[in-house]
């Protein structure tokens, strides 16, 4: 199993991560820290495997903590989860090294398609002893088509990232598959294709609506 460690001043959010974590189970929590500082202490005294790094943290947030990593060489790989989505730190983040970039809000898919990316690129390392230009190209495409096989096929990542962001964003509890549709852009067809998958793997909640005077519709909301 691979040790992880999460870096998250947000303890909701940092539970949240832990929830998701413990549902991989190649994967289990060795500790989580509230910032940087403590994080680098903890990494001076236990050798962890993965880091689920939090970018707004006081003290010292993650980019600081990652160049520290980095500059001190410890063997440890990053996921960095964070609300920026601006260009430049992207930018930061993969000349550090990262094995992926989080934007929040994110889904529990979306996660795993994180976590895969590490086994993918892990499993291949160690499968083999030198390293040549076609071993080289192998990793790489052996882990793009990892994270392809995580949704099902006609659900993609963009995509399903809007939905759940349009969800969270609703000024109502409950809002209908063509609300959604306004708002992200989409069809009516696409919105419910989307939807039977986010209610079937309980992220969120359906439930029909007989009070429109007409015939009935889906209600959605995100699932507590």
């Amino acid at each position: 199993m691979y040790k992880v460690l999460i870096v998250e001043d947000d303890p909701m959010v940092a539970m949240i991560n832990e929830q998701y974590i413990r549902r991989n189970k190649q994967f289990y929590v060795v500790g989580t820290c509230k910032d940087g500082k403590s994080a680098l202490e903890y990494l001076e005294e236990h050798t962890v495997d993965l880091i689920v790094l939090d970018v707004f943290m006081p003290h010292t947030d993650g980019f600081e903590t990652l160049r520290q990593i980095r500059k001190t060489k410890i063997p440890v790989d990053v996921i960095m989860v964070t609300a920026a989505n601006d260009r430049e730190s992207l930018e930061e983040a993969l000349h550090l090294g990262i094995i992926d970039y989080l934007v929040k809000p994110f889904t529990f898919e979306r996660f795993q398609i994180a976590l895969e990316k590490y086994i993918a690129q892990i499993g291949a390392l160690k499968q083999i002893d030198t390293l040549n230009q076609k071993n080289i190209d192998f990793i790489i495409e052996h882990s793009r088509k990892k994270t392809e096989d995580i949704l099902p096929k006609g659900i993609q990542e963009k995509t399903l990232t809007l939905i759940v962001t349009c969800l969270k964003d609703a000024k109502t509890d409950w809002v209908t598959g063509d609300e959604i549709a306004n708002v992200i852009g989409l069809t009516g067809v696409t919105v419910r294709r989307y939807m039977n998958y986010l209610v079937e793997s309980g992220h969120v909640i359906g439930e029909m609506n007989y009070e429109t005077g007409g015939r009935p519709c889906m209600l959605y909301r995100i699932a507590n």
